[in-house]
């Protein structure tokens, strides 16, 4: 069985997306494609950020596809209105654009989404993007990942909140933390280190607590920060 596969089969039912971008021409080739996969099924479309804060609150989607330039109200804005509502927690934002702007990335990772990429991604990344999303998986394209990490040593980055020192992590835990910080999944998590994948994901779910971190997308940027991980490695 496929990671993929094994993903789906955690999330026990079709993974629901809604999409947010102001071309119609986008978001209904987007919808086209995503209504052919099986397991995803498309809950909605919304042509601004306003209109993704209120579709999100009325549908519950699994993941939002989230645009950042939109009439009305952006998609940095959105994202950070719905990852900061604690009712809609369980709710993945991953945003997909066509401008790889460094500050567009920060600001959308800060803002607590789970993933960036760019709207000329690969179908087949786009779908794996989607399941790493709602699996709570944090998936950036290559292209801006090599970037992101550069940047992260060349410049200190605020995070939201006070997550604490490391030293509040085990040293099992910051092992744990690495691999996270180099985007890999529980399963992958587990292969590296010699341990099962659920324990793996009690352990990120313990570091989760102790960094007062959103989701694995924060830990990958206090990863970095925190230069417990280099560009490289």
């Amino acid at each position: 069985m496929s990671a993929r596969s094994q993903e789906l089969e955690v999330t026990a039912h079709a993974i629901r997306v809604l999409l947010a971008d102001d071309q119609e021409l986008v978001r209904r080739g987007f919808a086209a494609l995503l209504a052919s996969e099986p397991g995803i099924e498309v809950v909605g479309e919304v042509g601004d950020g306003a209109q993704a804060i209120a579709e999100t609150r009325r549908t519950r989607p699994d993941v939002v596809l989230m645009d950042i330039r939109m009439p009305r109200m952006d998609g940095l804005e959105a994202t950070r209105a719905i990852c900061g509502d604690a009712r809609l927690g369980a709710i993945k934002v991953l945003v997909l654009t066509t401008f790889a702007l460094d500050e567009y990335i920060y600001e959308a990772l800060r803002a607590g989404a789970s993933g960036f990429l760019l709207k000329d991604t690969p179908p087949q990344l786009l779908i794996e993007a989607i399941t790493a999303a709602a699996a709570g998986n944090v998936l950036i394209s290559p292209t801006v990942t090599k970037r992101l990490v550069a940047d992260f040593v060349r410049r200190p980055v605020i995070r939201p909140g006070d997550p604490g020192p490391l030293d509040v992590l085990s040293h099992r835990e910051r092992e744990v933390l690495v691999e996270v910080a180099r985007g890999k999944t529980n399963a992958e998590i587990g292969r590296a280190l010699g341990m099962s994948p659920l324990t793996a994901k009690t352990h990120v779910s313990r570091i989760l607590g102790k960094m007062n971190a959103r989701d694995r997308a924060q830990l990958v940027i206090i990863g970095y920060e925190t230069r417990l991980v280099s560009p490289g490695e």
